[in-house]
């Protein structure tokens, strides 16, 4: 179980390292000689909050939308982790421990979704 945790966190991290790399290569290509103007504050486009507006906007060629998706991807990582804890845990027939389990992954889903409690 350790091992696999391991692996998961250890390829979770680097996917998310090369994506992001490639977002940020792909983005100074694109953009490396606009000059920008930081007296105005410009938050981020709306599509950028959620997974699908990410992924559309990586198909419509937006380069930060990459970047933004290795970030997602890097805030991914330890929530899988402790899914696999889950089945982990489930596969040893630990009751208290799955249930433990579960209740960490419901508040991290929830606050990754915006939920507050």
């Amino acid at each position: 179980m350790d091992r696999m945790i391991g692996t998961l966190l250890r390829i979770g991290v680097l996917l998310s390292a090369a994506t992001t790399l490639l977002g940020g290569i792909w983005h100074f290509f694109q953009h490396g000689g606009a000059v920008l103007d930081y007296h105005v504050f410009r938050g981020e486009p709306g599509e950028m909050g959620s997974l699908w507006g990410v992924i559309g906007a990586i198909a419509r060629g937006r380069s930060e939308a990459l970047i933004q998706l290795g970030l997602l991807m890097l805030i991914a990582t330890p929530i899988a982790r402790v899914a696999l804890s889950v089945v982990a845990f489930m596969a040893e027939h630990d009751r208290t421990y799955v249930v433990i389990t579960l209740i960490v992954l419901g508040v991290l889903v929830a606050s990754v979704s915006g939920l507050h409690f």
